[in-house]
C-alpha cells in the first residue's frame, strides 16, 4: 500500500504528478499520515502512529549551524534492518584512475546507445563512467558518468555512500521515488539526491538516457550572488523538494549500494520507503532550468562563464569551488564590437560537454555536436574542471567545474 499526503502543504506547488515543498535549504517539515510528527522534541520514547524515530546526518554533527545538514525521519520499520552486504557486478562502473593512460587530447563520445530490444537494464546497471578525479575514501573528488536504461527498478533501491548525485535527463521521464518523497524529472530539468538517500527510478516514457555528477566532498548550494544583489540566476523559491510519501510494503527487496566505488547489494524483507514524515533540512530536490533567471553583458565582451552558475559545491578556499554547474539558456546577446561566440579560452580547467536539445559547434571545420553527444577539451594545469553541457530550447550549456585535489 502507498501513500502521500493528499492535501496540498502551505508554499507548496504542484509539478507534474507529485506535490513539492518550495524553496531553498529550507528547515521542511512533511508527513504523509496527520500527527505523525513529533511535539517538542525528534525522538520521544515513543513516536506517534508506532513510527521509529531516525536521524540521517548530511554533515558532521559539529559542523556550524549555518551549514549543518540533516534530517529526522520516521518510518515504519528502521534503516538497520537488512541482511549483510555483499559485491555484486560494477557492469561500466569503473572508477579506478590509476588504471587509466592520461590523455591530454580533446575527445569527443557519439551518443551513447540505449539498451537492445530484449536487454533488460536498470538505472543502476546502465551507468557508465566518463571521467573524473579524486577519490572518495579522501572525501575529495567527481566522477560524470552517462547512463542508459529502458527498465524501470522494482523491489530494489539504491543509495551512494560516496557522494552526492545530480543527474540531467536528456531522454524520456524520470519518475523517482526516494525515502523523503517522489519526484517526477524531465528533460530540461535536474535533481540532487545526496549521500546515504536511498532512492529508486521509474521510466514511464520507456527508455531514458542522461547524465550523472557526483561529487565527493560538500554539497550543492546556490551561489551567493555578491553585486548583482538579492534576485537573480537560480531563485531559491524555484527548486522543489518532495512531500513525504510511503508505502508500507513486505516484499523481497533488494537494496544496492556503492561504497569506495564499488557495487554491493543487501536483501531485505520490506520496502525502504517507508518514511510516513520528515523535517530537516537534508532533503533530495529538483529544479527546472527554464527558470534560471540570466544575466549578460548589454555593452562589450562576454561576461566569465561563472555568471551563469546554478549550483555550486565550495572548498575551504575562498572563491574555489569542487562543482560548479553553469548553464547558457536562451538570452538576448546584445554587446556591441565584440566577437560573437564566446572568447577563445586557453582554461586551467577541462571540460565535459553533454548535449540534450539543439546543437553546437565548438570549434571550425568541426561535426557540431548533438543531442546526446559528449565532449571533453582539455585542460591546461593542475585544476581540472568539466564543463557539463546541455541544450534546452535554444543550445543551453552547463558547466561543471571540479577541483582535481
Amino acid at each position: 500500500m502507498s501513500h502521500q499526503s493528499s492535501f496540498r502543504e502551505a508554499g507548496a506547488p504542484s509539478s507534474g504528478k507529485y506535490q513539492y515543498q518550495a524553496g531553498f535549504g529550507n528547515h521542511f517539515s512533511t508527513e504523509a499520515v496527520p500527527n505523525s510528527l513529533p511535539v517538542g522534541q525528534n525522538s520521544p520514547q515513543q513516536c506517534p502512529n508506532g513510527l521509529y524515530a531516525e536521524q540521517l546526518s548530511g554533515t558532521a554533527f559539529t559542523v556550524p549551524r549555518n551549514h549543518n545538514q540533516r534530517s529526522w525521519l520516521y518510518r515504519v520499520r528502521p534503516s538497520v534492518c537488512h541482511k549483510p552486504f555483499e559485491p555484486i557486478d560494477q557492469g561500466l562502473l569503473d572508477n579506478d584512475w590509476s588504471k587509466c593512460t592520461p590523455n591530454p587530447n580533446q575527445m569527443r563520445w557519439q551518443p551513447f546507445a540505449l539498451p537492445a530490444e530484449g536487454e533488460d537494464v536498470t538505472f543502476v546497471q546502465g551507468l557508465k563512467t566518463i571521467c573524473g578525479a579524486g577519490d572518495p575514501s579522501t572525501k575529495s573528488g567527481v566522477v560524470t558518468y552517462v547512463f542508459t536504461a529502458n527498465k524501470s527498478m522494482e523491489d530494489e533501491g539504491f543509495y551512494n555512500s560516496d557522494g552526492d548525485m545530480l543527474i540531467v535527463a536528456q531522454q524520456g521521464v524520470l519518475d523517482i521515488r526516494t525515502e523523503l518523497g517522489c519526484m517526477e524529472v524531465r528533460p530540461g530539468e535536474i535533481c540532487v539526491v545526496q549521500r546515504g538517500i536511498v532512492f529508486q527510478v521509474a521510466l514511464p516514457d520507456g527508455a531514458s538516457r542522461g547524465y550523472v555528477c557526483e561529487v565527493f566532498d560538500g554539497h550543492f548550494a546556490i551561489p551567493d550572488l555578491g553585486p548583482i544583489g538579492a534576485n537573480g540566476l537560480a531563485n531559491p523559491r524555484d527548486f522543489l523538494t518532495p512531500v513525504a510519501a510511503y508505502e508500507k510494503r513486505d516484499c523481497e527487496f533488494r537494496l544496492i549500494t556503492k561504497f569506495q566505488n564499488k557495487l554491493f547489494q543487501a536483501m531485505r524483507d520490506h520496502s525502504p520507503f517507508n518514511v510516513v514524515a520528515w523535517h530537516g533540512n537534508y532533503a533530495p530536490f529538483k529544479y527546472d532550468l527554464a527558470n534560471f533567471n540570466t544575466f549578460n553583458s548589454v555593452t562589450y565582451d562576454h561576461a566569465d562563464p561563472s555568471i551563469f552558475t546554478v549550483l555550486t559545491v565550495p572548498t575551504n578556499s575562498p572563491g574555489t569551488a569542487a562543482v560548479d554547474f553553469v548553464i547558457f539558456p536562451w538570452r538576448w546577446t546584445v554587446a556591441e564590437h565584440t566577437f560573437r561566440p564566446p572568447y577563445f579560452h586557453r582554461n586551467c580547467m577541462s571540460e565535459f560537454m553533454g548535449l540534450v536539445r539543439g546543437a553546437i559547434s565548438l570549434q571550425p571545420r568541426c561535426i557540431p555536436l548533438q543531442p546526446r553527444c559528449s565532449s571533453r577539451p582539455v585542460s591546461l594545469s593542475f585544476l581540472f574542471v568539466f564543463f557539463f553541457l546541455v541544450c534546452f530550447l535554444l543550445p543551453l550549456v552547463i558547466f561543471l567545474s571540479i577541483l582535481q585535489w
